[in-house]
């Protein structure tokens, strides 16, 4: 999932300040789940707001509503009635969302309510780790399920760098070598094989990039 983090009251407040009608919206989806941007840090980030402008001596509307998604048009279209009530929105969605969002509403200005960190996995409550980086050629097969992409600082696809040591990463001492961990797994036999080099214009370095299903569109 995509893991967002909760950016500070203080920067969003100097974004919507001069505004008079706020619209918080949120995303039912991945930032739910990170508990960055559902329904709950809705209500708490309209709170924190009403409450700013109060003390500021002004009456500002700030409104709440969540969306299913927000990288959707079918969803985004639900608010299509209701935005011209409304002279900024604070999205709690991923970038994609905010995005999305200021290409179908460009008459009024989108303001990323979160910070979209990483595609990680859910540790535990409160910790979600880094797992991916849509390199958009996944080599998993042959790492035993393990991403020296994103697992590895230095992204080394043939096997640890001289400076590991004791199953640590060298750049982050709390970080397990991606390949340590791959040793961990009885693994030994794929340090003899010698990777291809990996085709990097599936990565950023390519640009924005899509998919398309011819075999779906309509």
């Amino acid at each position: 999932m995509i893991v967002a983090d909760r950016k500070p009251i203080e920067e969003i407040i100097e974004e919507v300040k001069n505004h008079e009608k706020i619209l918080i919206l949120g995303c039912n989806e991945c930032v739910t789940v990170c508990e960055a941007g559902g329904k709950k840090e809705v209500g708490v980030l309209a709170s924190a707001l009403r409450m700013y402008f109060l003390n500021q001596g002004r009456e500002v509307k700030v409104d709440e509503k969540t969306l299913e998604r927000q990288c959707d048009h079918e969803y985004l279209e639900e608010i299509r009635d209701v935005m011209d009530q409304y002279d900024a929105v604070v999205s709690l969605a991923c970038g994609v969302g905010v995005q999305f969002m200021a290409e179908k509403y460009h008459e009024c200005p989108i303001y990323p309510g979160v910070d979209t960190c990483f595609l990680g996995a859910t540790e535990k409550r409160g910790l979600w780790t880094e797992r991916c980086q849509a390199c958009g050629q996944c080599i998993l097969a042959r790492t035993g399920g393990i991403c020296p992409v994103s697992r590895c600082a230095k992204r080394i696809l043939n096997g640890p760098c001289g400076g590991s040591a004791k199953g640590k990463c060298e750049i982050n001492k709390e970080i397990d070598c991606a390949w340590e961990l791959l040793k961990a797994l009885d693994k030994l036999d794929d340090y003899e094989k010698i990777d291809s080099i990996k085709d990097w214009s599936t990565d950023r370095a390519g640009g924005p990039r899509k998919v398309v299903r011819e075999d779906v569109q309509e």
